[in-house]
């Protein structure tokens, strides 16, 4: 089978990801405020999407013939793919918006534009404009100034022609930046008769545009949005005078100046008017010229207002965990036995208390951590500095680099230093996209230490939304290679020899080749053999060629994969025995879980890393093994749940069509599912 058959591009993949997004948005069955939200989730997607991917595309395609070495495919010709799917998902987009508009007017809930104003709404919006927006807008016009006015990233703009009615060459064009880091997207308008209703700060602007222009003699103004996306990608200099601080503070401002990747506009705009900015930003079809609606910036959407209870989902209050109840100390209870946090349905304030309890405990002499992305006001920064407060040796390996979270990684750096803590900023070469803590304390005069590996961020706010699973453990093997591993962030060349943990870029590699190949050989040998996968992406063709190996030597493999597949499943020939599936639903699905059947002795890590390149050989990636049989039965459990899903479950092949599974008998949803397999939990005494 040829190649392309094998292997699905990532961008193409990550697109019918995106779709099953845009999927909760059309759900009828989603509470409608939060199907917006989704619009909202779909749009930042896409964002993202054409800041990296798209960028990375279209550097290849100006390298042209050069690019033939770095990648197997044709850049150009995906290029041309994404453009047409993007085309087509914005045309859905624009149909699931209108449909949940009309939803929320039975809800008398309206949303309404400029032209749609009562007199007193009309009264509220001037004062509204006066008060807060006029400040804030610095109208330039285009066609009077030399160069044209830089554009910012994701920034929305009125472009703006400004004319006289029976005097069609008398005219001039202007651009305002919408200032919706300053002021709300949403305003809510005074409501009449129980009815709701909401204005964009958009349209805000619009009504008042005479006021702003009134100094011109046209007596014609029409305002169409636009929008520019540019590449995020940043280039480092190699300036050895400069620390890594101050070069990757260098990279965050000219990230801002990126070039062009995508530029979407108000498809009702004039054709002048787009000639003439198309014309001075120099932009061409490769920088994908999208049209689109009225609004855009749609990921201001995932703020949509809450305007009742019953048209979001019920928060979803956390459980308590049946080995961590009362007031005992944390590190007694770890002496005895393993737990695991699985969030959000356990809440993430269960660590947050295990690093206060060792910030106050005298016995406790150090805390090292990872951290990667946090949250604005970090408790866990809070917790780290009230232990070096208390003469707590404290370190932080701090990746400077997690994409987008730079910015506020430097200033969390320069705040740690601040409080005497001493930071890391990861190994040359390698991101440090693990985490775990590591506490020790003194007991019986002998040095003992508890362990936290985690699949997620230490950020308390994503906890609450993202599925991730956390181990704390005081278990000996796996606390002293979790040692190994800030040793060698501190001596990069120090470089233990792991039983237990994985470790990326060193083994983690070679002990998946391994652990496929040993059921390839029990399946050879008419022993069981099966693999269970949880993962976000899946993209390594080497680890895919194996499964592909495993799969037809008779080996059961099931995969949940919430984003990108590059494996092809149900192929006759090629993946007969590869089931896959992906789940999206109200959570996002975070966590990595392996299970190999082994002969009966069942394999489980958790991990960090995704069976993507870069999380195997580019990157400072942790699995750990899950010893205690409990929990691997907790794990296990979730895993079958999920995969008995059939209300949010969609199935992932080739075709990429996402089809909802079809629910035979009773309808099983998966998060509902676990929510309620853990609060039974809790209710055991």
């Amino acid at each position: 089978m040829a190649k392309k058959a094998q292997f699905i591009n990532r961008e193409i993949s990550w697109l019918a990801f995106n779709e099953r997004v845009l999927q909760e948005a059309a759900d009828p069955n989603v509470p409608v405020i939060e199907r917006m939200r989704f619009l909202g989730i779909f749009s930042n997607n896409l964002d993202e999407f054409f800041r990296v991917r798209v960028a990375t595309l279209k550097r290849l395609v100006l390298m042209g013939k050069k690019a033939k070495g770095t990648v197997q495919y044709k850049p150009k010709k995906i290029m041309e793919e994404v453009q047409q799917k993007v085309l087509s998902q914005s045309k859905l987009f624009e149909k699931i918006y209108g449909d949940v508009q009309r939803e929320l007017r039975k809800h008398k809930i309206f949303i309404i534009n400029e032209k749609q104003l009562s007199a007193a709404q009309k009264e509220f919006v001037k004062n509204y404009f006066t008060e807060h927006v006029r400040p804030a807008l610095v109208p330039i016009m285009i066609n009077q100034v030399k160069s044209f006015p830089y554009l910012k990233d994701k920034t929305i703009y009125f472009a703006i022609k400004l004319s006289v009615t029976d005097k069609p060459l008398q005219k001039q064009f202007s651009l305002i930046e919408i200032p919706n880091d300053t002021v709300e997207r949403f305003i809510t308008l005074p409501s009449t008769n129980q009815n709701q209703y909401i204005i964009l700060l958009d349209d805000i602007i619009r009504f008042n545009l005479p006021e702003v222009f009134s100094f011109f003699p046209y007596n014609k103004i029409e305002a169409y949005t636009i929008k520019l996306t540019r590449d995020a990608e940043m280039d480092i200099d190699n300036d050895v005078s400069q620390s890594f601080l101050d070069k990757l503070s260098k990279g965050v401002k000219a990230r801002q100046k990126g070039n062009p990747v995508r530029f979407v506009y108000d498809d009702a705009i004039p054709h002048d008017l787009l000639d003439f900015i198309k014309g001075k930003m120099k932009l061409r079809d490769l920088d994908n010229l999208i049209p689109g609606g009225r609004y855009h910036n749609f990921k201001d959407f995932m703020k949509f207002p809450t305007l009742g209870k019953d048209l979001v989902y019920q928060k979803l209050k956390p459980l308590q965990h049946k080995a961590l109840k009362g007031n005992q100390s944390y590190f007694d209870v770890l002496k005895k036995q393993d737990v695991m946090l699985h969030y959000p349905y356990h809440s993430f304030s269960y660590f947050i208390d295990l690093l206060r309890e060792a910030a106050i405990d005298p016995n406790v002499k150090t805390i090292r951590i990872t951290l990667y992305r946090l949250a604005k006001k970090s408790m866990v920064i809070n917790a780290l500095s009230n232990a070096a407060q208390n003469g707590k040796q404290v370190t932080v390996v701090l990746e400077l680099q997690a994409r987008f979270d730079e910015e506020a990684n430097i200033k969390w750096a320069k705040h740690l230093q601040d409080q005497g803590i001493q930071v890391i900023y990861g190994v040359p070469g390698l991101k440090v996209h693990s985490k775990f803590c590591l506490i020790t304390r003194v007991e019986n005069g002998k040095l003992q230490h508890y362990a936290n590996i985690t699949t997620g961020n230490y950020n308390e706010v994503t906890s609450n939304i993202y599925c991730d699973d956390s181990l704390l453990t005081s278990d000996s093997r796996i606390t002293k290679e979790v040692e190994y591993v800030f040793e060698f962030f501190e001596k990069n060349y120090k470089i233990h020899n792991f039983k237990h943990l994985l470790l990326s870029p060193h083994s983690t590699r070679k002990k998946l080749n391994r652990f496929i190949e040993n059921e390839i050989e029990f399946a050879k040998k008419g022993k069981k053999g099966e693999i269970l996968l949880k993962m976000n992406s899946l993209v390594d063709e080497e680890l895919i060629s194996r499964l592909y190996e495993a799969s037809n030597a008779g080996v059961k493999i099931r995969i949940i994969v919430r984003g990108i597949c590059g494996l092809t499943a149900g192929v006759p020939g090629m993946s007969d025995n590869i089931q896959v599936i992906s789940i999206v639903d109200r959570l996002l699905e975070h966590s990595r879980i392996f299970f190999f059947h082994n002969g009966g002795e069942q394999i489980c890590y958790i991990s960090s890393a995704d069976w993507m390149v870069r999380n195997l050989d580019t990157r400072i990636e942790v699995s750990c093994p899950i010893y205690n049989q409990s929990i691997q039965k907790e794990l296990r459990d979730m895993l079958e749940l999920q995969w008995s899903d059939n209300v949010k479950a969609r199935i992932v092949d080739w075709e990429l069509k996402n089809l909802h599974r079809i629910a035979t008998g009773k309808k099983v949803r998966s998060q509902e599912a676990i929510y309620q397999y853990f609060a039974k939990q809790s209710a055991l005494k």
